[in-house]
C-alpha cells in the first residue's frame, strides 16, 4: 500500500536520479510497482537506460505492405446485382456422410445472393455461391442448414465424433 511516508521518498529518490530496483529495494516493491507509480504521479521521464549516446532513434523505412485480401477478391457476389446468368453448381463439397437430400425452400424475390465461400481465398478459384439467399438471412437454403444448425443437433454430432 503506498503510504504518503513511501510517496514522499519514492519522489525523493526518483529526482535524486535513484534507479527503479534500487528504489524499489528501498521502499520495498518491485520495479515494476515503482515504474507505474512514478507515471501515475506524473513525475519527469527519465532517460533510458539502455540508449546511452541519447541519440535521436533511426526509424526504419517503411516496408511496402502487401495487399489486402479485400483488394484481392473483393465481395462483389454479395451486393445486391440482378443475376447474370444462372452459376453452374460447384462441386459438392466432401462430407463424412452423405446429405439428405435437398429440399429448395422458396427464394425470396430479390436480388440477393449467397455468401456462403467456397474454395480458397486469395487464389483465383475462389468465389461465393450466388444461388438466390433466403429472406433475412445471407445464404441459400443448402448453405443456411449449414451454417445454422439447432443445438440439440450440434450435440448431438459433437458426441458422435468423440
Amino acid at each position: 500500500m503506498w503510504t504518503y511516508d513511501k510517496i514522499l521518498l519514492l519522489r525523493t529518490l526518483w529526482s535524486e536520479g535513484v534507479s527503479t530496483a534500487e528504489i524499489g529495494r528501498r521502499i520495498g516493491v518491485s520495479k515494476n510497482a515503482i515504474v507505474g507509480k512514478a507515471h501515475r504521479l506524473d513525475l519527469d521521464a527519465r532517460p533510458s537506460p539502455i540508449r546511452r549516446d541519447h541519440a535521436p532513434a533511426r526509424i526504419a523505412p517503411a516496408r511496402p505492405q502487401p495487399p489486402r485480401l479485400a483488394e484481392l477478391a473483393p465481395l462483389t457476389s454479395c451486393t445486391p446485382e440482378p443475376p447474370k446468368q444462372p452459376a453452374k453448381p460447384a462441386a459438392p463439397p466432401i462430407l463424412a456422410r452423405p446429405n439428405p437430400p435437398v429440399r429448395r425452400a422458396p427464394a425470396v424475390i430479390g436480388n440477393t445472393s449467397c455468401c456462403w465461400p467456397i474454395g480458397e481465398p486469395g487464389t483465383k478459384r475462389f468465389r461465393f455461391c450466388d444461388d438466390r439467399a433466403l429472406a433475412g438471412k445471407p445464404y441459400c437454403d443448402e448453405h443456411t442448414r449449414l451454417a445454422y444448425r439447432p443445438k440439440s443437433k450440434r450435440e448431438d454430432q459433437d458426441q458422435a465424433a468423440q
